[in-house]
């Protein structure tokens, strides 16, 4: 019950307008059902409803809550990947279903400084996702992005086809970040997540592996593995966990917050948006 006081307090602590709401419902709340005769452990489980009656408070826009560093026109919702290599960055994956080639850019410096302060790469290699490899590949929006990210202050390897991410690379080499609008990004999620139940699935009934071993072995395809995903650009640390998120996958997601706050990367970002913006004023 201490733990989920404290949660509901951290929640309503993000607007200051409402803070306190949750005390003040539970109190009455109780108040109401000893009144009308409810049984003791009726009136505890109300307690437990009345205290996170407003969790979905968590959806307020972080844009509004936290506000974004200078530079940025929209956040991005940075997803880990399992690949046949190492994990990969894949963003946005969706918070923003249309995206102008300017924001694809800003996602790639976002992506770049989450894989190299959270997962450690050095000198991150960018990938924009297209239908083809060639730069006059893709829709209007990504071929601009492409040309802009050629001079845009990141490792960028080019554009990448989906295939290209269960692999973790392509014929050129490796990558850890991959760039695509919100839309495409969320399409992708969704497929990656029904890989596995479905491998798993398949093997177990026609080749008779049990579940179990199938589970064990591909275990880092499943979500919870990696708990949730950031949202990048916000001043501050929100992160964003699955609908059916199990009581491990919380765990993980508080451990991706945790690490976030300790690399400091929401300043790392702020200091790497202003390097990009003085750079652009000096041209300009």
């Amino acid at each position: 019950m201490g733990s989920l006081a404290a949660l509901s307090a951290a929640i309503e602590a993000r607007d200051p307008y409402s803070r306190g709401h949750s005390s003040r419902v539970t109190v009455f709340a109780q108040a109401m059902a000893r009144r009308i005769g409810l049984e003791t452990e009726r009136v505890s489980v109300l307690r437990l409803g009345a205290l996170l009656h407003d969790i979905g408070k968590l959806a307020v826009p972080s844009t509004v809550l936290l506000k974004l560093h200078a530079g940025l026109t929209r956040p991005a919702i940075a997803t880990l990947f399992p690949t046949a290599r190492q994990p990969i960055v894949v963003l946005d994956s969706g918070a923003n279903v249309d995206c102008s080639a300017q924001e694809l850019v800003q996602f790639a410096r976002l992506g770049a400084v989450y894989a190299e302060d959270v997962l450690g790469r050095h000198n991150p290699i960018v990938g924009l996702l297209s239908i083809g490899e060639e730069a006059e590949k893709g829709n209007a929006v990504v071929k601009e992005a492409n040309q802009l990210l050629r001079s845009a202050g990141v490792n960028f390897q080019g554009n990448i086809e989906g295939r290209d991410l269960p692999a973790g690379g392509s014929d050129r080499g490796p990558i850890d970040v991959v760039v695509c609008d919100g839309f495409v990004g969320n399409v992708l999620l969704k497929f990656y997540e029904a890989i596995a139940p479905m491998m798993i699935g398949l093997m177990s009934t026609h080749a008779g592996i049990e579940k179990a071993v199938l589970m064990k072995a591909l275990k880092h395809l499943d979500y919870s593995e990696y708990g949730g995903a950031p949202l990048l650009g916000v001043r501050g640390v929100s992160v964003i966990s699955h609908g059916k998120s199990s009581p491990r996958a919380i765990k993980n997601a508080i451990k991706v917050a945790a690490k976030t706050v300790e690399s400091r990367m929401s300043e790392h970002i702020g200091r790497r948006l202003s390097e990009t913006n003085g750079n652009q004023d000096s041209v300009t």
